[in-house]
């Protein structure tokens, strides 16, 4: 049975990972089919293999706290708040998981503070909607 504190745990190391640019940890925190979506500019990610991509290859450069991170008690869900540093500017944005039954990341929905254009050069990786 996966608790609230293994939950937690799966979310600190996905940062954590991400942070460090360690991928076969962080790949390691998502289920096979995790679906990731960023609904203000339309992209979607489906699987793990894509999804470690898209970050593997997203440039060096941004910092990223996490402020806080809070489970529900049926211990299916979390969110996080984290603050991003890029450069000189510091951004807020609020990350959404679920969870498979043996507690890897299967999906994740971000919602940064502002709607933005994508970058080019990840059409490979994700789909518009």
């Amino acid at each position: 049975m996966t608790t609230t504190a293994d939950l937690r745990a799966a979310v600190e190391t996905y940062w954590a990972a991400a942070g460090n640019r360690d991928w076969d940890t962080f790949a390691a925190t998502l289920a096979d089919e995790v679906l990731f979506d960023l609904p203000q500019i339309r992209e979607r990610i489906r699987g793990k293999e894509r999804y470690v991509r898209f970050n593997r290859e997203h440039p060096a450069g941004r910092d990223v706290r996490v402020e806080r991170i809070a489970v529900d008690r049926e211990g299916q869900q979390a969110a996080a708040r984290t603050l991003f540093t890029v450069g000189p500017q510091e951004l807020h944005a609020i990350h959404f998981f679920t969870f498979d039954e043996e507690g890897r990341i299967s999906g994740i929905t971000d919602f940064r503070p502002e709607p933005y254009e994508p970058p080019a050069g990840r059409e490979h990786l994700v789909e518009r909607y």
